[in-house]
């Protein structure tokens, strides 16, 4: 079954919006039902939170807290921002089933001691296909009018949806749009901003944990970078520092490509909100590579490779 998550950036427990869900034993029974099953992640009021849902999941399994009575997780698969907050109250109307049945002066009184509670499969659908809007329109056009149509059966618009969440074309156009709005377009370690006659930018958002290794598509866990530094980075020619200094092997890469980047040992240009800097987590599995990874007898820069896509 699907449900609304709520957290929030200051709460008391564990909470990794990506990773796992914490919560106390009342809500055991409700998690337990939403296993295997997509949930979505709401801001409630508290420390500023504009009650706005923000992300989807899915529940991949809820295992006790072995540190903590009382406590489990949550753990979650599949994670995807929305490219918006999705308001949930519109023109007058709640988003959730069970709010839009009661007096609008019980709602808030009903909400408490119930961040996580069951969501309306109708419901998810309009939350989800709003909330991606921009990204379902990269999906082939014929599932993303399923996706966003109010009519059809129920039960094949979910699975629809549920097959677009998961869809490399869906998430790769969410995580770079994502990832380039953060650095303003900017490479990261260049510091370029290059843009067509239509304004269209030449970054590209790169993993820094690969998604194949199981890195998520979070900004946190990407970069925006050029084409080529991308290239070096993703062949971990290029590292980062815990405070986001640039570690390269000079003599792989030539000076005139060099020059045009941070200096060594600098910090790169970072995103305007702090929420949004690289996790030190992520840069630690890519050093790694960079440290451990056998390093090729030469140094041959494919400008055509470069210049392309890379798959992940």
């Amino acid at each position: 079954m699907k449900a609304i998550f709520d957290t929030k950036p200051t709460s008391s427990y564990d909470d990794d919006t990506s990773q796992h869900y914490h919560f106390p034993r009342r809500y055991l029974a409700t998690v337990e039902k939403c296993v295997g099953d997509w949930i979505i992640l709401r801001r409630p009021r508290a420390d500023g939170g504009d009650l706005a849902y923000f992300a989807t999941a899915k529940v991949t399994a809820v295992k006790p807290d072995t540190s903590k009575a009382g406590m489990s997780y949550a753990f979650l698969a599949d994670y995807l921002p929305f490219d918006a907050p999705v308001a949930w109250m519109s023109k007058g109307a709640y988003a959730e089933q069970a709010l839009r049945a009661l007096p609008k002066a019980e709602v808030g009184v009903y909400l408490r001691g119930r961040s996580v509670r069951l969501l309306d499969e109708e419901d998810f659908i309009v939350i989800v296909s709003t909330g991606l809007f921009q990204s379902l329109g990269d999906f082939p056009r014929v599932l993303a009018e399923t996706v966003t149509n109010t009519e059809g059966e129920a039960e094949e618009r979910i699975w629809r949806i549920e097959t677009a969440l998961t869809n490399r074309i869906v998430r790769d156009a969410n995580f770079r749009r994502s990832v380039c709005l953060s650095y303003g377009h900017r490479c990261a370690i260049s510091g370029l901003r290059i843009t067509d006659h239509y304004g269209r930018s030449e970054a590209q958002a790169a993993h820094i944990w690969p998604v194949a290794d199981g890195g998520p598509d979070i900004v946190q866990n990407g970069l925006a970078l050029s084409a080529t530094v991308h290239w070096l980075f993703d062949r971990h020619l290029v590292t980062l520092s815990d405070d986001y200094r640039i570690t390269s092997h000079r003599d792989k890469i030539p000076q005139e490509l060099r020059s045009l980047f941070v200096k060594e040992g600098e910090i790169i240009h970072l995103p305007a909100k702090r929420e949004d800097w690289p996790n030190p987590k992520f840069l630690a599995r890519h050093r790694e590579l960079f440290r451990l990874r056998e390093e090729p007898t030469s140094f041959a820069l494919d400008v055509d490779q470069a210049a392309t896509g890379y798959a992940k």
